[in-house]
């Protein structure tokens, strides 16, 4: 069977070629980079290098940085050498409609293209168990980052994160594109403005997840680096339904959500794939984005067979310092709803979509109120002004964080914040009782049991462990 070829390198030297580190332990097997770097990169862009080149990379982050004047997307990486081969061929051909020329560089393996003087930032679009690792390394290399949501896996990964990137001063983004879209930022304004009178509750309505997949062990695909994928998880048989859809149709192969989005290894379920949208902006009303509950009590349905094991429906109560309750339910329109001592108001995506296989909230209206005059009556000059997005684009937000080096519409910290909400929600679901949170120390107020579910084993040489303590 002939070779499939990336950059001049055959499929067999990106599943056979490994580094070994300073230590002498070998780590990630990658690609070697079989092409020269450009001498006429052009001097004045952005240079980016997207990590991840799956459904959501394809979907809204590649499409999202590619249409940025400022920004060159020069180099792509998966672990999936399809995938790979794919986005390399995405950008080409994007660039080359626009009459700019680019020899998009693929790698098998981010740390090789992290060692580029000329890549300024990289796009992590990868399942959320990848996520802390290289956004570190990242981090650490000197490069600014936008990162899917939610942050991390874990809560001690997340302050992990938050405190690299600050004390490395980089640019920062993550895919809350929420923060960016203007009925949002509205919502959490009037809120924070009193238009509702005193806050005192929260409802955020999330979907859930289909239980099944199948359980039998199949062949590892020649162009997927299995072991790489897992990263720092246990190992585990390989089954399509585990990782992602290996479809031969380029045009189905990023279409549906992935099996891994429904196994708590390596996602926790929609508690955070869309808690951490709807908590964040729960938090931004608020204003309570650099705190997080003071306690939950969280309860909900788990698989008992089949592959897929998050949540199914689920209900949580969160209690905050300031008086206000957050509710998560499955049964709530999807949105946030603020309801406070005058009134409510209601903002969602209404009836829009990230991709086809996303939830909308069934509304047509965006953004609603008890009173219509809430929503119309202009702010005044003493009224909360919040950051806006220029052209309410998520991306663009990002890049122009990158020129100025002023903060985009998310920071790490409210990140962390945000994803820890969702974090501390999950280990009660799984507890299944009440526990008392400790926002300052991060930690459960006497709860050996629930505290030991802060962080995760990983399994060496992967996850930020071994970073950490080089650092």
């Amino acid at each position: 069977m002939k070779s499939t070829k990336y950059d001049g390198c055959s499929r067999r030297s990106f599943l056979k070629a490994s580094i070994v580190g300073i230590t002498g332990v070998a780590t990630i097997p990658m690609i070697v980079s079989c092409s020269v770097l450009r001498k006429d990169a052009p001097s004045k862009k952005i240079n980016i290098l997207q990590i991840g080149c799956g459904r959501i990379g394809r979907s809204m982050d590649m499409p999202g940085i590619l249409k940025q004047d400022d920004a060159r997307m020069v180099a792509v990486c998966d672990f999936d050498s399809i995938r790979v081969a794919d986005a390399k061929k995405y950008v080409e051909d994007y660039y080359s409609r626009k009459n700019i020329s680019i020899d998009v560089t693929a790698y098998g393996d981010y740390r090789e293209a992290l060692q580029r003087s000329d890549i300024d930032a990289v796009a992590v679009s990868t399942p959320d168990h990848w996520h802390a690792q290289p956004v570190i390394e990242a981090a650490l290399a000197g490069k600014d980052i936008y990162v899917q949501k939610p942050l991390t896996m874990t809560v001690v990964e997340g302050r992990a994160v938050s405190n690299i990137i600050r004390k490395k001063k980089r640019a920062f983004q993550i895919g809350s594109q929420q923060r960016s879209e203007a009925q949002f930022r509205m919502a959490c304004e009037l809120v924070r403005s009193g238009r509702i009178g005193k806050l005192h509750t929260v409802k955020v309505g999330l979907p859930t997840d289909p239980s099944g997949g199948r359980t039998t062990e199949m062949p590892v695909p020649a162009n997927l680096n299995y072991d790489a994928w897992l990263g720092c998880t246990q190992l585990a048989p390989y089954n399509e339904d585990r990782v992602h859809s290996q479809n031969t149709d380029p045009k189905k192969r990023y279409g549906d959500r992935p099996g891994w989005l429904r196994i708590d290894t390596y996602c926790l379920g929609m508690i955070t794939g869309w808690g951490a949208h709807h908590v964040d902006i729960g938090h931004w009303g608020m204003d309570t984005e650099l705190t997080g509950p003071i306690s939950v009590e969280g309860k909900a349905e788990f698989p008992t067979s089949g592959l897929w094991n998050v949540h199914g429906p689920y209900h949580i109560e969160s209690k905050y310092a300031n008086g206000v309750t957050m509710i998560i339910d499955n049964t709530f329109t999807t949105g946030v709803r603020f309801e406070g001592t005058d009134g409510w108001i209601f903002v969602s995506r209404g009836s829009g979509k990230v991709t086809a296989s996303d939830p909308a909230s069934g509304k047509k209206i965006p953004l609603d109120a008890s009173n219509p005059d809430i929503i119309k009556t202009p702010l005044g000059e003493k009224d909360v002004k919040l950051h806006v997005s220029e052209k309410g684009d998520h991306h663009l937000d990002w890049i122009t964080s990158i020129k100025t080096r002023k903060p985009a519409a998310t920071s790490p910290e409210q990140a962390h914040r945000s994803c820890t909400a969702c974090n501390v929600a999950w280990i009660s679901m799984k507890l299944g009782r009440k526990l008392t949170w400790d926002p300052a120390k991060e930690r459960f107020v006497n709860d050996d049991q629930a505290n030991a579910m802060l962080s995760r084993p990983q399994r060496a040489p992967y996850g930020i462990d071994r970073i950490l303590k080089k650092t």
